[in-house]
């Protein structure tokens, strides 16, 4: 499974999450074969609508489901409604969805969280300890951070690696072993299914 959150997806129905080459193949398979599009763990149908998409999440939600909080929490976000995504923040937290903990107010809760996280091998929340602390003038931890992503195959934390390269920060044999090292990330998690689905979904 690629470890960038960005190459995968969840499904509505069990949160349950699926890399994008799999979720392609499988798409592609039930074209082919003019099946019902069914999802790969629980077997539901895949929801066709918002209206159906939000009747699985709710249920998710009822029975308590962490990562089904988190999402919706993360939806109330973008909307503007903080309060409600607090809310589901806090609830999924308290259910063991570490991820979703750095969404306390409290910056030094937030970020304490948000090194477990990165402990934990996220390494999202790694790139993010990263950009905390360039924004508080950490070069040094910063890419540190930035280094430990890009090992785990997380594309993002490449880009910053550059500059501090060009400052200094980054030696020119330690940047050419992270860059060795991001690239066997991501060719250990590479399939021709993977790759398909990374030139349909992303163009």
């Amino acid at each position: 499974m690629p470890l960038d959150p960005e190459k995968s997806i969840m499904m509505t129905c069990c949160s349950k999450v699926i890399c994008n080459g799999c979720d392609y193949a499988n798409n592609t398979r039930e074209a082919e074969a003019s099946l019902n599009s069914l999802c790969l763990f629980c077997r539901k149908a895949t929801p066709e609508t918002d209206k159906e998409c939000y009747k699985y999440r709710m249920k998710r939600i009822e029975a308590d489901d962490s990562v089904s909080m988190r999402q919706w929490g993360s939806e109330q976000f973008d909307k503007g409604d903080y309060q409600s995504a607090l809310t589901y923040f806090t609830k999924a937290a308290e259910l063991g969805d570490v991820l979703r903990r750095i969404a306390e107010r409290n910056f030094i809760i937030w970020k304490r969280l948000l090194s477990e996280a990165a402990i934990g091998g996220h390494p999202n929340a790694r790139y993010n300890l990263g950009i905390e602390e360039g924004n508080y003038g950490n070069v040094e931890r910063a890419v540190k951070h930035f280094i430990i992503a890009a090992k785990q195959g997380y594309d993002n934390s490449i880009k910053p690696l550059m500059p501090a390269y060009r400052n200094g920060f980054v030696s020119k044999e330690n940047l050419a072993a992270v860059l060795r090292a991001h690239q066997a990330a991501v060719d250990a998690t590479k399939s021709p299914q993977r790759d398909a689905a990374e030139e349909f979904y992303l163009g």
